[in-house]
């Protein structure tokens, strides 16, 4: 088995900014050379996160929305109360979506669905550079 890591920048906008990197991600595979396997694409910080949708605007809210609900931005958080950035909302988000997703790949390409998209969430109350790596492995 083969192991090939990479990585590319996605600028965000931040305070939930949902990008797109399903072109990234398949472009790492592409650029490995393999054809069966696996990739994992890692998001590395503690206010970001990354998982598959549809990609479109309705659920980019509702996602939004939902994460409003469960971590809202303008409540007390210890974190908060420590180091004073206003962004303790971001960490819980992060930590409930992950920093990770694995996905297959067959004959060079991505075994995603019809309406499914590979996705960054960038929580963090400011615009971020992230640098997400892609660690491609199979034969």
């Amino acid at each position: 088995m083969t192991v090939i890591t990479s990585s590319f920048p996605v600028g965000t906008r931040g305070d939930g900014d949902v990008v797109d990197i399903t072109p990234d991600v398949a472009e790492a595979v592409r650029g490995s050379g393999l054809t069966d396997g696996t990739v994992t694409v890692f998001v590395p910080g503690a206010t970001a996160g990354v998982t598959t949708i549809e990609y479109e605007p309705g659920l980019v809210e509702d996602i939004d929305e939902m994460f409003e609900r469960v971590a809202p931005a303008g409540r007390d958080y210890h974190h908060n109360l420590r180091w004073h950035d206003g962004n303790g909302h971001s960490h819980v988000r992060a930590s409930l979506l992950g920093p990770s997703l694995t996905i297959p790949f067959t004959g060079g390409k991505l075994t995603l669905g019809i309406w499914q998209q590979v996705v960054l969430v960038d929580f963090d109350n400011r615009p971020r550079e992230r640098e997400l790596v892609c660690q491609v492995m199979g034969e």
